[in-house]
């Protein structure tokens, strides 16, 4: 049997001898290098074909070095790397200006600024908001990633800019070892109700607790699918964040078993179809 290929949209790349990375002082289960080579070992044996690099958060005057980093690694061959989604500063006068030099990076498909660990009122701002809306132009999709909590504000900042697609990322990162459904259940289905808003599988083998079995994450992921459908679902790896939760050959397991009994096509689009369409490739 023929196994169904995926589609990785989120896959952070780490090289302390060319960025710096501020957070990685307080991570310590992740402070190493996380080599391209290494993470193509394990997705060519799992089915992935390819990936899209998400940014790492690197300190703010990198921004622009990780992209010429990752170009870099993507003309090297070691596995295909078919997009970046670069980080971004919304709330910066300068990011109009930088808009602008992306358009001459043509393998950058996306932006994402880092929420969950910012403070609430930077997402409120109007400039930030103002500044998210003009990647409408370039038609560039903007990853959300809050935390559960936040959802209301990624629902404000997708009525905002309505002519910008949204990815929610790590399903909006529920508390799944710790059981806050309701909450959650419930910002999930409001943000899902708006039409340029997308939802990203992707994280929560992190979120689990020790020992999480199969059931403990089905039915957070059966609740994204059921408000998203598949049509408004991708797949990410979250690489390698995702070693906090047992790997990624445990993460692309559970996940082929969670959707084992979605129809073929259901399955196509959450592994490959939803993406092509989000970031054009």
């Amino acid at each position: 049997m023929q196994t169904e290929t995926l589609i990785d949209t989120h896959l952070h790349l780490v090289d302390r001898t060319r960025l710096d990375y501020p957070w990685l002082k307080s991570a310590l289960p992740l402070r190493r290098d996380w080599p391209l080579a290494d993470y193509a070992t394990q997705a060519r044996q799992l089915g992935i074909s390819e990936a899209l690099f998400m940014e790492v958060d690197v300190a703010e005057p990198r921004i622009e070095d990780e992209i010429t980093w990752v170009e870099e690694q993507a003309a090297a061959g070691v596995f295909p790397i078919t997009g970046i989604i670069a980080s971004g500063r919304p709330e910066s006068p300068d990011f109009p200006a930088y808009l602008d030099r992306l358009a001459d990076r043509p393998l950058v498909r996306g932006i994402r600024r880092v929420l969950h660990v910012m403070p609430d009122e930077l997402s409120q701002a109007a400039a930030f908001r103002e500044n998210v809306a003009r990647m409408a132009g370039p038609d560039l999709p903007f990853d959300i990633c809050v935390l559960a909590r936040q959802l209301p504000l990624a629902q404000d900042l997708a009525d905002a800019a309505p002519n910008v697609r949204f990815v929610l990322d790590h399903c909006g990162v529920p508390d799944i070892a710790g059981g806050a459904w309701d909450e959650w259940a419930l910002n999930i289905r409001d943000l899902a109700r708006r039409p340029n808003v997308w939802c990203k599988i992707s994280g929560v083998v992190a979120y689990g607790g020790d020992g999480w079995a199969l059931d403990d994450l089905g039915r957070w992921v059966d609740h994204v699918a059921e408000c998203f459908t598949p049509d408004r679902l991708c797949w990410g790896g979250d690489w390698p964040v995702c070693t906090l939760g047992g790997g990624l050959p445990t993460w692309v397991a559970a996940t082929r078993a969670m959707v084992a009994g979605w129809s073929a096509d259901e399955r196509a689009r959450l592994y490959a179809g939803t993406a092509r369409e989000i970031w054009r490739i």
